[in-house]
Order: C-alpha cells, then sequence, then structure tokens
C-alpha cells in the first residue's frame, strides 16, 4: 500500500498536468461542476493550495481572514497554480506535517485527514478539469483504488460538497465507481 503523501503526490501531479494543457481560450469552458468554468476550478484548487501553509502551521481560519477570498489566478493562472502547489507541498513534507492538527472550517482534524481530502480533491478534480477540456480522463489505477477505499468508508453522498451518487453497475471501472460516487457521470 503506498504511502498517502506519495498518493497525494500523484494526485497533484493529475491536476498539474491538465492545468497545463489550458488554453487561452479555454477557461471559460463548463465543467462537471454545474457553477464553475474552468477558471473557477483551477482559482478553487489553487486557494485551497494556499490555505495548507498556514493550517499546517497551526493557524485558524479566523487568523486567515478573507486573505484568499475572490481570484486568485491573477494573470498568469497556470504560473499562480504552480507556486501555489509548490508551496502546499512543501508544507505536507515538512518534518511531522502529516502527523499534525489542523483548525478546519468544519472543526479541528488531524492532518492526515485533512490530506486525505486535499487528495482525494485534487484527484476529482483533475477529471473534472480534463473533461472539460476534452483531455485523457484516466487517472493513476493506484490512487483510484486508494481513494475508493478511502471514499467508501466516509459515507459520501448529496450535501454541501457533493450531488446525490450515479448508480453504476458492479461491472464498473473503479475509476468510474470513485467519480459515480461524487455524483458526477463517469
Amino acid at each position: 500500500m503506498p504511502e498517502l503523501i506519495d498518493l497525494h503526490a500523484t494526485a497533484m501531479t493529475e491536476f498539474d498536468h491538465r492545468v497545463r494543457q489550458v488554453g487561452t481560450a479555454d477557461w471559460a469552458l463548463p465543467t462537471p461542476c454545474v457553477d464553475w468554468d474552468v477558471h473557477d476550478l483551477v482559482n478553487h484548487l489553487t486557494t485551497e493550495q494556499l490555505w495548507v501553509p498556514p493550517l499546517l502551521g497551526g493557524a485558524r481560519i479566523e487568523d486567515v481572514g478573507d486573505r484568499f477570498d475572490g481570484d486568485n489566478l491573477g494573470e498568469e493562472p497556470v504560473a499562480t497554480w504552480a507556486v501555489a502547489a509548490r508551496e502546499a507541498r512543501l508544507a505536507w513534507l515538512a518534518p511531522d506535517a502529516v502527523e499534525r492538527t489542523v483548525h478546519l472550517s468544519a472543526g479541528t482534524v488531524p492532518a492526515r485527514r485533512y490530506l486525505w481530502e486535499m487528495t482525494f480533491d485534487l484527484a476529482v478534480h483533475a477529471f473534472d478539469l480534463a473533461r472539460a477540456l476534452g483531455a485523457d480522463e484516466r487517472l493513476d489505477p493506484v490512487l483510484v483504488s486508494e481513494l475508493c477505499d478511502w471514499a467508501g468508508d466516509q459515507g459520501l453522498g448529496p450535501g454541501p460538497m457533493f450531488d446525490e451518487p450515479v448508480a453504476v453497475g458492479p461491472e464498473a471501472a473503479p475509476q468510474d465507481r470513485l467519480i459515480a460516487l461524487t455524483g458526477r457521470k463517469p
């Protein structure tokens, strides 16, 4: 079984690969996230990465305030993503980072749980971005397998983060099952 920190690197690479495929005319394309176009999706993931260093450093949501509200991509969205992703990854690689406690909007949780959530989000949104761009949607099979196992234990379902899961048959591929859990059509 791969280490969680390595799965995170794989998920980060999957999303990064798709971001680097975004062309100038692609930023307004719709994504499987109904309210988001490509720009909104990449901004969401970039913003998530911006939060990682302060949260792993012990900051609380109120300490950060509205610093990361709004559009964080600026004039060079791909470069902005790359810097935010690099800084987040470095924060995760710090000694004992995964063993810390973080203060999220949903409460105080082990950093390991936060890392699972970030890994899951990167992977699912890599799929979303690929679909929006008409690019290769296939995700790393080991990553998909591990995320399927993790997500199956989380009781994902309808709510503020995901739509009602989409039904897939028992013969569905692991990635299709993973994507369907989030209410997306594989």
